[in-house]
């Protein structure tokens, strides 16, 4: 045998150790309270999602914590899908015993951390090759069952679009003639993004005391199944790539510049780093696994994000006056064209009931398309991108729509209409350790 030890079993003697220290009498034990053992569950939480990364390169969505956490050995040829699911199990079972605790604070931390390893669970059975329905891997992964819209509704809602849009013919074709009419040309999109974060950081900074060293670096890419990602490297600096495989519209550079950056993924990520991981020394907080509550709440936010920081006519007018006119666009019609946009945003739910019937096995390809056309109201190559995300996301999709409904019943519900104590709401769910059952409530 060799001398290299798996990174599994490294994990697992960690868990014999920890186990028998937890065990240990009151007066064996004196010198380990409470929240020392919870920091060691959290240190082999971050050791077994690091592990997982190894496999599942999308597992991982970003860590800043420290390289002594991150697996020592290569990964083995084979992917040890018993081995990891094991080791969720133990862990969270040692959670379990805080889930009661009388101190709230680490109540909660144990709550958190066990709702991240019931996300662990599933995606390493998924990666493993077993499969699930629908709502089974949303329950599991994201902690919510999201509602069902069936083709009627989403028809009465395009029906709403036909009323207002100008011309004759499928609701469909109209709604992109008129978005063709504000495609930002290749030689501005730069600088017409740029300008955009710009403001949007302006706008935050109005609300939010952001650390003086944080920065981002924007990149344009080819050959992706999304439109715009955040990655995340921490010491708050993150890299935010946008995907021009297809033309980039007004509404995707405001898009950009929020929901990838001010207030969304990079400020939220910022926020937890600093005020979880620096000033309370949470572990857990330094590695974001993707498919997991936790970005319920990220992709939630961030679309929720886009309207905090242009409340109103508050985007109509940025890009009429702003953007567009630096772009060398014609502005005629953008009032329109973000009514018909906020309408289309009720269409959004399409995505979920195409995962839905790809995943449960109740639509084949071709309907999928036909649905992401004419429900939702895509031209042929933005449907054929969105089924591209699909296969390689999953229900990851919900996050984005149900997750921001979600997200704005809660702030709205804790802030009401004063635009300021919305700010305040927002600014505490992207700075604790939420659960996603804190927002249904």
């Amino acid at each position: 045998m060799k001398n290299v030890i798996p990174a599994v079993l490294n994990v697992l003697f960690s868990f014999a150790i920890l186990s028998s220290l937890l065990s240990c009498s009151p007066g064996e034990n004196d010198a380990v309270n409470e929240d020392t053992q919870l920091n060691a569950l959290a240190v082999q939480y971050v050791r077994l999602g690091l592990a997982i990364g190894q496999y599942d390169k999308d597992f991982v969505d970003a860590y800043y914590g420290p390289d002594s956490l991150k697996p020592l050995n290569p990964a083995s040829t084979v992917f040890p899908k018993d081995s990891f699911l094991m080791e969720v199990s133990m862990l969270s079972n040692e959670l379990s015993s805080f889930h009661a605790n009388a101190n709230d604070t680490l109540a909660n931390r144990a709550r958190w951390i066990d709702a991240q390893l019931k996300a662990f669970e599933r995606r390493v059975k998924l990666f493993g090759g077993d499969s699930v329905s629908f709502e089974v891997e949303c329950k599991e992964l994201y902690g919510v069952t999201p509602p069902v819209f069936d083709s009627t509704h989403f028809k009465k809602i395009a029906q709403t679009l036909n009323d207002i849009l100008p011309g004759k013919g499928p609701v469909n074709v109209r709604l992109q003639k008129l978005a063709k009419r504000f495609v930002i040309p290749p030689g501005k999109l730069d600088t017409v993004i740029q300008v955009a974060i710009a403001e949007c950081r302006r706008r935050t900074q109005q609300h939010f005391k952001m650390p003086d060293n944080e920065s981002f670096n924007l990149e344009f890419v080819t050959d992706k199944p999304w439109g715009g990602y955040n990655w995340y490297k921490g010491n708050y600096n993150s890299l935010i790539q946008i995907n021009t495989d297809l033309d980039i519209l007004i509404d995707k550079v405001i898009d950009v510049g929020s929901h990838e950056s001010y207030p969304g993924h990079h400020v939220y990520n910022m926020l937890l780093e600093k005020n979880l991981y620096h000033d309370k020394g949470l572990i857990e907080i330094s590695m974001y696994p993707l498919f997991s509550p936790q970005s319920f709440i990220a992709e939630g936010s961030a679309n929720y994000g886009i309207a905090l920081v242009f409340p109103g006519e508050e985007k109509v007018r940025v890009a009429r006056e702003v953007l567009l006119p630096l772009a060398g666009v014609d502005t005629s019609g953008i009032a329109l064209y973000f009514k018909a946009l906020e309408l289309t945003e009720q269409l959004n739910y399409v995505t979920n009931e195409v995962t839905r019937g790809l995943l449960n096995h109740t639509m084949n390809d071709a309907q999928a398309l036909h649905w992401l056309k004419n429900f939702l109201l895509m031209d042929d190559d933005k449907a054929k991108k969105m089924q591209s995300f699909i296969r390689k996301n999953r229900s990851y999709v919900i996050n984005y729509n149900y997750g921001k409904d979600l997200v704005k019943a809660y702030v709205e519900g804790q802030a009401g209409t004063d635009l300021n104590k919305r700010w305040g709401a927002f600014g505490w769910l992207l700075s604790n350790q939420v659960l996603v059952s804190q927002l249904e409530k």
